[in-house]
């Protein structure tokens, strides 16, 4: 008997469900749902195919990805520093004078 998606998935959300529903393991529980169906399929059947999957002592472990930031390069003591240089401006503009008044203090 051929084990189908849907079948894997519905395994692994009861094994979800059954482990608390953590956050992640989704790769571990689609893992251990095929594992399960593969040695109740070989059960079933007898065969000698399916016996092998049947005498894994050991189910399929899922490694885990984890997030880490990766590190900086290795400063290189050798190497020279980075030269920086500004910007130059090529227009010199001023800010436009205030216009006098016209009128006449008293």
């Amino acid at each position: 008997m051929e084990i189908t998606e849907e079948q894997i998935r519905n395994r692994a959300y009861e094994i979800w469900e059954r482990e608390g529903q953590p956050h992640g393991r989704n790769l571990e529980h689609w893992l251990q749902a095929h594992w399960e169906l593969m040695n109740e399929s070989a059960a079933k059947n007898g065969s000698a195919e399916a016996g092998k999957a049947a005498d894994a002592s050991e189910k399929p472990k899922a490694t885990r990805r984890t997030t880490k930031a990766k590190a900086a390069p290795a400063a290189n003591a050798d190497a020279a520093p980075a030269k920086t240089t500004k910007a130059k401006s090529t227009t010199t503009t001023k800010a436009p004078a205030k216009p006098r008044s016209t009128t006449k203090k008293a």
